[in-house]
């Protein structure tokens, strides 16, 4: 392998030279600078990436702790990441927890020291386990997260999605709605079933099913549902993984979807459009809640004392046929809706 040796020499130049060259420093005058650079350029030299980052203090990488990689919710919003890093010349670190507290712990720890800023999706995280597992001065945000001080932070809008899809079945007249859960003790779930029960009002009936983000969850919700005498107008599932699933049950069942039973989701992952009918559901853009959250990250890298924002991204209703409805125009939801005295739950993980 060519080293930085090779270069100084082929150059007539000291290793310093070339190192200081490389590294874009001032002290490099500019004729000397081209012709290094076109000599490693024509050895094909590669720099040593951790020998750099001893120099700059750098690595150019950036982490991302994920609480799982299944599903296209992850690969949405591990692409938006990755294209908005890649765009401003760095690399992406990703793990996951599975669900689990210490791996998730022991994942924050062997990323500090290996990127130079972090961003944590988790639904173990709180203000005690940030402070336990996390070197204060590594720049982070959290994305959907219950944690209101200290740390940087960005936000879907569930509460104010769910309400949102949730008036929209009511405005089809429809007034018997049964809602399929995420996980307990999860944040996303907590906030999308606050949404929901807010916005159903006496004359309406409000079931409640049980899932936990899964397909799975939502065929077995989906076959509960065939099997009552007494079915609800309409579905909600708090994902649109669980959508499918309970799609594929009801459909397997011989229930049609929507004349004799209303179906929504959220999210508005790629294959929401693509399944027949097509899924009425909350579009979360999540590819951008992925730039939006490398490019907060990358803001508190290049300015070590940026005040602590807590920012909210804005999602809408998406109509489409499995509501009964073919067409018609996306309707947003509202941000900074709840009454300040609403608390919320602990935090969780996506989908």
């Amino acid at each position: 392998m060519v080293t930085i040796k090779d270069v100084a020499r082929e150059a007539g130049v000291s290793v310093a030279t070339v190192s200081r060259a490389l590294n874009g420093s001032a002290s490099v005058t500019a004729q000397t600078r081209r012709r290094i650079a076109g000599v490693a350029a024509r050895l094909r030299y590669v720099p040593h990436a951790t020998a750099r980052s001893l120099v700059t203090r750098r690595t150019h990488t950036i982490g991302a702790l994920l609480p799982d990689l299944f599903g296209e919710f992850f690969s949405e919003l591990i692409r938006g990441i990755d294209l908005a890093a890649r765009a401003r010349g760095l690399q992406l670190l990703v793990s996951s927890s599975h669900g689990d507290a210490a791996e998730a712990a022991t994942a924050l720890r062997a990323m500090q020291g290996r990127v130079d800023g972090l961003l944590v999706m988790s639904p173990h995280v709180d203000t005690r386990f940030l402070r336990e597992h996390l070197v204060p001065a590594l720049p982070t945000v959290l994305m959907n997260t219950s944690v209101e001080k200290g740390y940087a932070s960005l936000n879907v809008d569930n509460y104010g999605g769910a309400q949102a899809m949730t008036r929209h079945l009511l405005e089809l007249g429809h007034r018997d709605i049964a809602f399929i859960t995420g996980p307990a003790d999860n944040f996303d779930a907590a906030e999308r079933l606050k949404g929901f029960r807010d916005a159903m009002a006496a004359p309406a009936r409000a079931r409640q099913l049980q899932g936990d983000f899964s397909e799975e969850s939502g065929y077995r919700a989906g076959r509960q549902l065939a099997a009552m005498r007494d079915r609800p107008q309409a579905v909600f599932a708090a994902n649109d993984m669980m959508a499918v699933g309970c799609l594929y049950a009801l459909i397997e069942a011989g229930v049609r979807v929507p004349d004799d039973i209303a179906l929504a989701g959220f999210d508005d992952i790629p294959i929401a459009r693509y399944i027949n009918p097509p899924l009425t559901t909350v579009r979360v853009r999540i590819a951008d809640l992925g730039q939006g959250a490398l490019e907060h990250l990358v803001a508190r890298m290049e300015t070590a004392d940026l005040p602590s924002q807590r920012r909210t991204l804005a999602c809408e209703v998406v109509p489409r046929a499995s509501s009964g409805t073919r067409t018609a125009p996306p309707v947003p939801s509202s941000i900074h809706h709840r009454p300040k005295s609403r608390s919320h739950r602990s935090p969780g993980e996506k989908q």
